[in-house]
């Protein structure tokens, strides 16, 4: 956050309105102290305002690392490796030996292309993230509307926000009716969320219906997708093939040396007495002859058979629905220790079911009808998860309009939280009403209430403990008006996302393979307990509060994230911590996600992976990309990278085996042998 930006805010504000990773909860804060925060009107700001706070704060963009892309090719022709083969192919130009000079040249900018197109990908990462921003606003300025560039948006801007619109900044809306936003591109949620009065918008988000003004609260660097990019662009690691071949390349180097001193010693010292010319003459021919006969023990052709490796190994992982974008991650994956997974659409269907065993009647009513009169007030047209589960689950939904007609509809809405249908059932001309909704506002409506307020409200409760979704269903019966209508509470019906059928089973393989897989969710800690024990999976789970809490005595932070089974609740930002606090353990550390908030902790891990329907910023940022969904298609990937990593293995230890039995047989050879004779 930057300094003009905090000279905004009191310190007391700060401190009441600040989360636990540092920033300002919007959200949290009442609307008119927001303004007054921001220090700015429903009117917005003047022109004059505008100019001086975008000197404050900067534009509303962010930041463009520039890179000299010959420079970073170069790069990688610069380590003890290719200085090896750089020396081998002076030599064969020195030698006239043109063929092995191109064969050489041909190997080095292989090697050094295959390294710069993985470099690049970071930058890719920040690319995908810049491209989902606005590139106009529509903003009030001097009291009136105006259409500005985007990146001219400072904190205090008032704007308005239409249908198709995507959000040039993070707001927070005013008042007006609610909107449908579109975050799928940052959170990975599937299905638009309706955002009312108070509540925050991220920059890069879409509106899918209605029309809201909102006040600017972060841009630039301090939005939800400036902070995710900043991420990416930190973060900086080296592959442990590059490791590996570093450290034999340092190996050829020091025994070039080591030999080229060693025979330098010999020749001189052999001939103390003759001609000092004719002793350096010879010292350099022998120095010379050195160099050729150990070069050909340099494992020159080492990096590209272990790409192209590599790249046969992700075409097999590729037919088995896992793309590799960096080939070395191949490798990282066989060494794969701990799996961090998300949990919706990972290790569950991402697809709300209903526990039909749970379903709770009341007032005589039976579960059937509870099912029936749920569908009747569901529009699946409108693609809400919620009506989707419960018209399918109803036995008779292909029929059910054909038994019954739909009078009048009044849709979901954030204040009164409930749906209503006016059904006509086409047999007897009877006219009734049913309504779906929060299992309180149901309750409340219910004309016994207080009769079955404990009851109704223990088994709200009980849904909550186990990490169930509550919703009510109630019924009217009669052509009445609204107002006048006689609720009866129908029944609870628990919603909760199951687990995949073989996710169990997958955690199995996995554990057998040596790997802990943690769940990592932003859902509340009882629902992650419930998945995990539908699992099998240990239920010792953690909310983000133990990021400001005291670890327990003998044991540090990181200690604790590894002895952990999973998080709930978490940022995008935890998932980062999560992920460094495992690193710093020397533990090998896989990272699942799909969307903008996770680009981050995918770009951190040793091996970040894009599970299926991704957002394009997840993809950049991940080094494999799923395409099928489910957790069981990431272990066969471990266990197919396994086992190219062991043909590689297989093969770097015959070539060094080969480098060090050429060097040393070559090397006594030209220490032994008179070179003059």
């Amino acid at each position: 956050m930057s300094n003009a930006y905090q000279s905004m805010t009191t310190p007391n504000d700060q401190k009441n309105y600040v989360n636990d990773v540092g920033q300002v909860e919007w959200g949290a804060i009442p609307l008119n102290a927001a303004l007054d925060k921001l220090k700015t009107t429903r009117e917005g700001l003047s022109t004059g305002e505008g100019q001086k706070r975008i000197e404050e704060h900067g534009p509303n963009k962010l930041p463009e690392n520039k890179v000299n892309k010959l420079m970073v090719f170069l790069g990688f022709m610069w380590n003890p490796l290719s200085w090896a083969m750089e020396v081998a192919a002076i030599l064969s130009i020195v030698l006239l030996d043109f063929p092995d000079f191109g064969l050489i040249v041909a190997l080095l900018l292989l090697n050094a292309c295959i390294g710069y197109f993985e470099e690049i990908q970071a930058g890719d990462a920040v690319a995908a993230l810049m491209g989902q921003l606005a590139p106009e606003a529509k903003v009030f300025r001097d009291g009136a509307m105006t259409r500005i560039p985007a990146d001219q948006l400072v904190p205090g801007d008032v704007i308005r926000i239409r249908l198709g619109d995507v959000l040039p900044a993070d707001v927070k809306f005013l008042e007006g009716d609610p909107v449908k936003i579109d975050q799928s591109s940052l959170t990975g949620e599937s299905l638009p969320v309706t955002k009312s009065t108070g509540d925050e918008g991220y920059s890069g988000s879409v509106c899918k219906q209605g029309e809201i003004e909102a006040v600017v609260t972060n841009t630039g660097v301090n939005t939800f997708l400036g902070r995710a990019a900043a991420q990416i662009a930190g973060v900086e690691s080296q592959g442990r093939l590059q490791e590996v071949l570093t450290t034999v390349g340092n190996f050829c180097m020091v025994s070039i040396i080591a030999w080229c001193i060693i025979e330098l010693v010999v020749q001189m010292g052999s001939r103390a007495d003759e001609n000092p010319c004719l002793i350096i003459a010879d010292g350099c021919l022998g120095v010379a002859n050195i160099l050729v006969l150990i070069v050909g023990g340099i494992p020159v052709a080492m990096p590209t058979v272990l790409s192209v490796t590599l790249a046969i190994g992700s075409s097999a992982l590729a037919k088995e629905n896992a793309i590799v974008t960096r080939l070395t991650s191949i490798e990282e994956m066989a060494s794969m220790e701990v799996l961090c997974s998300d949990k919706t659409g990972t290790l569950t269907l991402n697809k709300l079911s209903v526990d039909l065993d749970n379903l709770i009647p009341y007032n005589g009513f039976d579960k059937a009808q509870i099912i029936r009169d749920a569908a009747l007030a569901a529009r699946v047209e409108n693609h809400e998860a919620i009506d989707v589960v419960c018209f399918e689950t109803y036995p008779e939904k292909d029929t059910m309009w054909d038994t019954y007609t739909l009078l009048h509809y009044t849709p979901f809405d954030p204040t009164t939280k409930r749906t209503i249908a006016k059904i006509r059932e086409n047999a007897t001309g009877r006219i009734f009403r049913t309504c779906k909704g929060a299992p309180q506002v149901c309750l409340d409506m219910d004309v016994n209430a207080d009769d079955l307020r404990d009851e109704v409200e223990g088994r709200i409760n009980e849904y909550a403990g186990r990490g169930y979704r509550g919703l009510g269903v109630s019924i009217s019966e009669g052509d009445v008006p609204l107002d006048k209508a006689e609720w009866k509470l129908v029944g609870l019906m628990p919603l909760f996302d199951p687990p995949r059928h073989d996710t169990a089973e997958t955690i199995r393989r996995a554990i057998d393979l040596g790997v802990a897989v943690k769940m990592v969710t932003g859902d509340h800690r009882v629902i992650a307990v419930e998945t995990c024990r539908q699992l099998g999976m240990p239920t010792n789970i953690l909310d983000t509060r133990f990021f400001n809490q005291a670890p327990p005595p003998g044991m540090n932070l990181a200690q604790l994230v590894y002895e952990t089974d999973g998080f709930a609740q978490v940022f995008p930002e935890h998932k980062f911590e999560i992920v460094r606090h495992l690193q710093s353990l020397g533990k090998v550390v896989g990272m699942t996600g799909d969307g903008v908030n996770d680009a981050p902790a995918l770009a951190q891990a040793d091996i970040g992976i894009a599970v299926d329907d991704s957002t394009d910023a997840a993809r950049a940022a991940a080094d494999i990309v799923l395409v099928s969904p489910g957790l069981s298609v990431i272990i066969t990937a471990i266990r197919m990278s396994r086992e190219i990593f062991l043909r590689m293995k297989n093969y770097a230890m015959y070539s060094i085996a080969m480098t060090v039995r050429i060097v040393c047989t070559f090397g006594l050879l030209t220490v032994c042998y008179n070179w003059t004779t």
